[in-house]
């Protein structure tokens, strides 16, 4: 395969872009899951800021492993049929997965209407919201367990096969993942891409973004930093 003006194969680029993607995603998990934690137990946290942030990671999560499934696993299976086995088992954890954001995003659509409704405390709104939190708390918690364990055995699967994959393949694939990319809260991406440290392959990732996100970088983590603390942390 040739190599790039980084002196990776297009095949290892991807691989890092994947794992850039997969540390947004962890990142993205611990943080809902603390600031349901925080809300179920009364503290601090910004029940607005939490709903837009888990909102935004049930769409972003959902939309990358459907990207795989659609776009990338169709190509693996052609190529590599001796995958198709370990494919066919991470096609069946995406299905788990989305299992779990319908329940976690139920969960936070109830956090929204919190305050509208009457829980077992009578009309304290914030006692709903705290009942319903318990449960996001509660779904964020084993989401994240299956997300966790699905990353882990996912990437040694897709480092050992992106390499081989022909350069025209990765690009047309890369093209039309970022054509179909959300494009709802570039403030959480970028901060989780980079906080605490850049992900690696952050950079490489960057590269994909339209330009006016890259040139906005500083405003964008500053805007993260500010739901960060609205959440608590």
């Amino acid at each position: 395969m040739a190599q790039n003006m980084n002196g990776l194969s297009e095949g290892l680029q991807m691989y890092d872009e994947l794992l850039a993607v997969h540390t947004i995603i962890r990142r993205g998990a611990v943080l809902t899951a603390a600031a349901m934690r925080r809300l179920a137990a009364g503290e601090g946290v910004d029940v607005k800021a939490l709903v837009r942030a888990t909102r935004w990671q049930v769409e972003f999560v959902h939309h990358h492993h459907a990207s795989e499934d659609e776009l990338f696993w169709p190509v693996l299976r052609r190529l590599f049929p001796d995958a198709v086995t370990a494919l066919d088992e991470l096609t069946v954890e995406h299905e788990a997965l989305d299992a779990g954001l319908k329940t976690l995003g139920a969960a936070v659509d109830t956090i929204a209407a919190g305050p509208a409704r009457r829980s077992a405390h009578g009309s304290d709104p914030d006692a709903a919201v705290r009942d319903a939190a318990r449960e996001g708390a509660q779904a964020a918690a084993r989401l994240g367990e299956v997300l966790l364990k699905h990353l882990d055995s996912e990437e040694p699967v897709l480092r050992e096969l992106f390499p081989q994959v022909p350069d025209a393949e990765l690009l047309r694939l890369r093209a039309a993942i970022v054509a179909g990319a959300p494009r709802s809260g570039p403030d959480l991406v970028m901060g989780l891409l980079h906080d605490p440290v850049p992900a690696p392959g952050a950079e490489r990732l960057m590269a994909n973004f339209p330009a006016p996100v890259r040139w906005i970088r500083p405003l964008l983590l500053k805007r993260y930093r500010t739901q960060k603390s609205a959440l608590g942390q």
